[in-house]
Protein backbone atom coordinates (compact mmCIF):
# COMPACT_ATOMS: atom_id res chain seq x y z
CA UNK A 1 0.00 0.00 0.00
CA UNK A 2 2.04 3.33 -1.29
CA UNK A 3 -0.57 5.36 -1.04
CA UNK A 4 0.43 7.66 1.88
CA UNK A 5 -3.22 7.74 3.13
CA UNK A 6 -3.52 4.45 3.43
CA UNK A 7 -1.30 4.01 6.59
CA UNK A 8 -4.07 5.33 8.68
CA UNK A 9 -6.99 2.62 7.34
CA UNK A 10 -7.48 -0.36 9.08
CA UNK A 11 -10.63 -3.02 8.54
CA UNK A 12 -11.67 -5.01 11.00
CA UNK A 13 -14.50 -7.35 12.79
CA UNK A 14 -16.55 -5.12 14.13
CA UNK A 15 -17.99 -5.72 17.74
CA UNK A 16 -21.22 -4.39 19.90
CA UNK A 17 -19.32 -0.85 20.67
CA UNK A 18 -19.41 -0.53 16.85
CA UNK A 19 -22.89 -1.16 16.29
CA UNK A 20 -23.76 2.56 16.29
CA UNK A 21 -21.20 3.56 14.28
CA UNK A 22 -22.36 1.29 11.96
CA UNK A 23 -25.86 1.76 12.06
CA UNK A 24 -25.19 5.43 11.06
CA UNK A 25 -23.09 4.24 7.76
CA UNK A 26 -25.88 2.23 7.17
CA UNK A 27 -28.38 4.42 6.40
CA UNK A 28 -25.61 6.44 3.93
CA UNK A 29 -24.98 2.94 2.25
CA UNK A 30 -29.24 2.27 1.74
CA UNK A 31 -29.45 6.25 1.10
CA UNK A 32 -26.78 5.93 -1.93
CA UNK A 33 -28.49 2.34 -2.77
CA UNK A 34 -31.65 4.06 -2.71
CA UNK A 35 -30.67 5.46 -6.09
CA UNK A 36 -30.60 1.72 -7.79
CA UNK A 37 -33.28 -0.06 -6.00
CA UNK A 38 -35.85 2.91 -5.34
CA UNK A 39 -36.34 1.84 -1.95
CA UNK A 40 -37.36 4.65 0.33
CA UNK A 41 -37.01 5.34 3.76
CA UNK A 42 -39.60 3.97 6.06
CA UNK A 43 -41.96 6.47 8.17
CA UNK A 44 -39.25 6.58 11.25
CA UNK A 45 -36.41 8.01 8.12
CA UNK A 46 -34.53 4.43 8.81
CA UNK A 47 -34.13 2.23 5.88
CA UNK A 48 -34.77 -1.61 6.50
CA UNK A 49 -31.71 -3.25 8.37
CA UNK A 50 -32.31 -6.46 9.02
CA UNK A 51 -29.07 -7.48 7.26
CA UNK A 52 -26.90 -5.37 9.43
CA UNK A 53 -29.20 -6.74 12.44
CA UNK A 54 -28.05 -10.56 11.07
CA UNK A 55 -24.44 -9.34 10.75
CA UNK A 56 -24.42 -9.27 14.64
CA UNK A 57 -26.60 -12.03 15.86
CA UNK A 58 -26.80 -14.77 13.18
CA UNK A 59 -22.98 -17.07 13.07
CA UNK A 60 -23.45 -16.85 9.02
CA UNK A 61 -22.53 -13.36 9.07
CA UNK A 62 -19.60 -11.09 10.23
CA UNK A 63 -19.54 -7.14 10.47
CA UNK A 64 -16.08 -5.36 9.68
CA UNK A 65 -15.85 -1.58 10.51
CA UNK A 66 -13.70 0.48 7.79
CA UNK A 67 -11.86 3.34 9.33
CA UNK A 68 -8.88 5.73 8.45
CA UNK A 69 -7.65 7.06 11.66
CA UNK A 70 -10.14 6.60 14.20
CA UNK A 71 -12.42 7.95 11.24
CA UNK A 72 -15.44 5.38 10.56
CA UNK A 73 -15.37 5.29 6.82
CA UNK A 74 -17.19 2.52 5.83
CA UNK A 75 -18.51 -0.84 6.50
CA UNK A 76 -18.67 -4.72 5.16
CA UNK A 77 -21.20 -7.24 5.60
CA UNK A 78 -19.98 -10.90 4.85
CA UNK A 79 -22.49 -14.05 4.84
CA UNK A 80 -22.29 -17.64 4.18
CA UNK A 81 -19.47 -18.41 6.50
CA UNK A 82 -21.20 -21.70 7.21
CA UNK A 83 -21.74 -22.58 3.56
CA UNK A 84 -19.14 -23.46 0.85
CA UNK A 85 -18.86 -19.34 -0.68
CA UNK A 86 -18.78 -15.94 0.70
CA UNK A 87 -20.92 -13.74 -0.10
CA UNK A 88 -20.05 -9.65 0.39
CA UNK A 89 -23.50 -9.15 1.35
CA UNK A 90 -23.29 -5.45 1.57
CA UNK A 91 -19.88 -3.09 1.25
CA UNK A 92 -20.00 0.91 1.46
CA UNK A 93 -17.10 3.45 1.67
CA UNK A 94 -18.04 7.07 2.43
CA UNK A 95 -17.64 9.54 -0.70
CA UNK A 96 -14.51 11.28 0.96
CA UNK A 97 -12.82 8.44 1.19
CA UNK A 98 -13.84 7.27 -1.91
CA UNK A 99 -10.21 7.30 -4.62
CA UNK A 100 -8.13 6.72 -1.82
CA UNK A 101 -7.46 2.79 -1.82
CA UNK A 102 -9.26 2.09 1.36
CA UNK A 103 -12.02 0.18 -0.42
CA UNK A 104 -9.45 -2.39 -2.09
CA UNK A 105 -7.33 -2.90 0.95
CA UNK A 106 -10.80 -3.54 2.62
CA UNK A 107 -11.85 -6.02 0.46
CA UNK A 108 -8.22 -8.00 0.33
CA UNK A 109 -8.36 -7.72 3.88
CA UNK A 110 -11.36 -9.71 4.31
CA UNK A 111 -11.31 -11.93 1.82
CA UNK A 112 -7.69 -13.11 2.35
CA UNK A 113 -9.16 -14.13 6.05
CA UNK A 114 -11.20 -16.34 4.55
CA UNK A 115 -9.79 -18.14 1.92
CA UNK A 116 -12.17 -19.80 -1.22
CA UNK A 117 -14.87 -19.10 -3.00
CA UNK A 118 -16.53 -15.41 -3.03
CA UNK A 119 -19.54 -13.98 -4.27
CA UNK A 120 -20.73 -10.22 -4.73
CA UNK A 121 -23.38 -8.47 -6.64
CA UNK A 122 -24.01 -4.84 -7.97
CA UNK A 123 -25.49 -3.21 -10.37
CA UNK A 124 -24.87 -2.16 -13.60
CA UNK A 125 -26.21 0.99 -13.56
CA UNK A 126 -23.62 1.60 -10.88
CA UNK A 127 -20.74 2.85 -13.24
CA UNK A 128 -18.58 3.33 -10.19
CA UNK A 129 -19.06 -0.29 -8.41
CA UNK A 130 -19.06 -1.76 -11.98
CA UNK A 131 -15.65 -0.92 -12.51
CA UNK A 132 -14.49 -1.02 -8.48
CA UNK A 133 -15.75 -4.51 -8.35
CA UNK A 134 -14.05 -5.98 -11.56
CA UNK A 135 -10.65 -4.09 -10.42
CA UNK A 136 -10.89 -6.06 -7.12
CA UNK A 137 -11.72 -9.64 -9.07
CA UNK A 138 -8.60 -8.63 -11.14
CA UNK A 139 -6.46 -7.94 -8.25
CA UNK A 140 -7.24 -10.91 -6.22
CA UNK A 141 -7.75 -13.61 -8.88
CA UNK A 142 -5.82 -12.74 -11.81
CA UNK A 143 -8.36 -13.68 -15.19
CA UNK A 144 -10.13 -16.22 -12.89
CA UNK A 145 -13.18 -14.38 -12.23
CA UNK A 146 -16.92 -14.66 -13.96
CA UNK A 147 -19.42 -12.28 -13.96
CA UNK A 148 -22.87 -13.05 -14.60
CA UNK A 149 -26.38 -11.55 -14.53
CA UNK A 150 -28.79 -12.95 -11.78
CA UNK A 151 -32.41 -11.43 -11.46
CA UNK A 152 -33.09 -9.54 -8.12
CA UNK A 153 -35.19 -12.56 -6.07
CA UNK A 154 -38.94 -10.56 -5.41
CA UNK A 155 -38.47 -7.44 -7.41
CA UNK A 156 -39.13 -8.25 -10.63
CA UNK A 157 -39.34 -4.29 -11.63
CA UNK A 158 -36.06 -3.94 -11.11
CA UNK A 159 -33.15 -4.97 -13.71
CA UNK A 160 -30.42 -8.24 -12.74
CA UNK A 161 -27.93 -7.86 -10.42
CA UNK A 162 -24.21 -8.16 -11.59
CA UNK A 163 -22.24 -10.91 -9.74
CA UNK A 164 -18.74 -11.23 -9.90
CA UNK A 165 -17.34 -14.94 -8.63
CA UNK A 166 -13.89 -15.75 -7.70
CA UNK A 167 -11.82 -17.52 -5.04
CA UNK A 168 -9.52 -15.82 -2.91
CA UNK A 169 -6.11 -17.70 -2.33
CA UNK A 170 -4.97 -19.67 1.02
CA UNK A 171 -2.29 -17.23 2.47
CA UNK A 172 -3.91 -13.79 1.28
CA UNK A 173 -2.06 -11.49 -1.20
CA UNK A 174 1.25 -11.81 -2.80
Amino acid sequence: MTDPSMRLASVRLAGPADRPALERLWLMFRHDMSEFDGVTPDPDGTFRSDRLHAAFTDADYAPYLLTSGAFPVGLALVRGLTGPTRVLNSFFVVRGARGTGIGLFAVQEIVAAYPGPWAVAFQQGNVSAVRFWRRVAAEIAGEAWTEELRAVPGRPDLPPDSWISFTAPAGGQD
